[in-house]
């Protein structure tokens, strides 16, 4: 009897035949595949981070990985890798273009400037351009008088920049005085955030961005407003740290989504807000924007504070925020009791004024700035403990109000009536009390209930 055309064991040897030929030719295919992309393909370093560049065949990178390495690693698990930004997108120009040198037979800018940015980044640096960032960051140190026809427009339209008076548009004294030797590691550190560059953009965008990476994560963190935003004049990090937004950071914030889209950030992504937050980043009903003071309702770092010119805009953009974690009556209560202590605190720097003005008058100061220790004290008043009263305010870091705040500026006061009695009785002249000092709303009450 001969042997069945349909044995099991000749159909097994058919499908165990098929399966190794597929494999063979899925085989083929991964390896075709991988040789095809050998020269751009992703790999994963030793922490699990995704180096985008690790097989990228670029001059640059080949160079600079050698000489270099830490900025290649950087760029390397940055977005603009990611994106296939290269580095002669933002570094190579055309010979002749201003601050570029020659290098390896082109030419390059050795820091890229935010005329290069905007190439991809338009709207984000016309709002830098529009912001204290910018010009009025830099005019605040150096002056605006070396500033070309074209950048001074640009800071008159700047909202900040036109309402600066005259005399702080001039090449700042304290920086004059100590010279270039300190100011090159002191205010210009910071305030060249705005410095104009040799293309005749503005600005240096890689002082939030650290380069190379270009982290979202770090530009959101507020470590790096710390870097500016510190000390007796500014304490805005030392304020946000003692607050209870800062508590909430310090305390959950390595829990928070720091990578999150630009534009969908939400209470569960971060439960309290960062200084981006606030100010800068797409959240709630505000859209997300480079201009730090579009959601600003005063001018707090002036000796005397004044509205911004579209306040009522700004506040309903930064309530739209606030209002992602507290309710209106919360909201509209902190605003009106905030604008109070900005207008008690102005009350103040008046006060300080009317004093100087008295002896002004009889020429009883000098007219040189800061050659005595009553400029100092004066200066000291408004510009360390005024401002730091108001920025404690509206930041809630009660401390940074009281005892780094008002009370300095009551101290100083003191101090300041003390010298002008005594200069002026010195000269038979007559101190004139223009207005109390302690004259205001509050203490007002307990002189009515005594009186009562």
């Amino acid at each position: 009897m001969g042997q069945s055309t349909n044995s099991p064991f000749k159909g097994g040897q058919v499908l165990v035949a098929g399966l190794v030929a597929v494999i063979i030719v899925l085989g083929f295919v991964v390896v075709i595949q991988a040789v095809g992309q050998s020269d751009t393909a992703e790999t994963v370093d030793d922490d699990g981070d995704i180096d985008v560049i690790a097989n990228l065949d670029n001059e640059c990178i080949d160079c600079h990985a050698n000489a270099n390495p830490g900025i290649v690693e950087q760029y390397g698990h940055s977005a603009h890798a990611g994106a296939e930004i290269l580095c002669e997108d933002c570094h190579e120009v055309e010979a002749g273009y201003p601050g570029s040198v020659e290098h390896q037979g082109t030419h390059v800018l050795p820091a890229s400037s935010s005329a290069m940015c905007e190439n991809c980044h338009a709207q984000e640096v016309a709002q830098f351009n529009q912001s204290r960032h910018a010009l009025p960051a830099y005019v605040a140190v150096f002056g605006s008088e070396d500033l070309s026809d074209d950048l001074q427009a640009m800071y008159a339209a700047i909202p900040e920049g036109g309402f600066i008076p005259d005399k702080f548009r001039e090449r700042n004294t304290i920086a004059l005085m100590e010279g270039h030797a300190v100011q090159n590691f002191a205010c210009e550190g910071c305030h060249n955030i705005g410095a104009p560059n040799p293309d005749g953009s503005v600005g240096q965008c890689q002082d939030c961005h650290i380069r190379h990476e270009f982290s979202l994560e770090q530009a959101r963190k507020p470590e790096t407003c710390n870097a500016c935003h510190i000390g007796p004049d500014h304490p805005q990090w030392e304020i946000y740290t003692e607050s209870g937004h800062g508590i909430l950071y310090q305390t959950d914030g390595d829990n928070w989504n720091w990578d999150a889209e630009p534009g969908t950030l939400s209470v569960e992504d971060m439960p309290a807000p960062t200084c981006a937050t606030c100010h800068m980043s797409g959240f709630g009903g505000a859209a997300t924007t480079h201009d730090v003071g579009s959601r600003l309702t005063w001018y707090l770092a002036a000796p005397i504070s004044e509205r911004r010119p579209a306040w009522q805009d700004n506040m309903v953009e930064m309530q739209s925020v606030c209002l992602e974690c507290h309710n209106l009556e919360f909201v509209e209560t902190f605003y009106e009791e905030g604008d109070e202590l900005v207008e008690r605190i102005n009350e103040m720097v008046i006060y300080s004024d009317e004093i100087m003005a008295q002896l002004q008058e009889h020429d009883l100061v000098s007219p040189e700035p800061f050659d005595e220790p009553i400029d100092y004290v004066y200066f000291n008043l408004w510009h360390h403990y005024g401002r730091t009263a108001k920025s404690g305010a509206w930041m809630q870091g009660p401390d940074y109000v009281q005892w780094h705040g008002a009370y300095e500026i009551l101290h100083e006061l003191a101090h300041l009536r003390e010298e002008a009695i005594e200069r002026l009785e010195a000269e038979g002249l007559e101190y004139e009390e223009v207005v109390p000092m302690f004259q205001s709303d509050y203490f007002d009450q307990f002189r009515e209930d005594d009186e009562e």
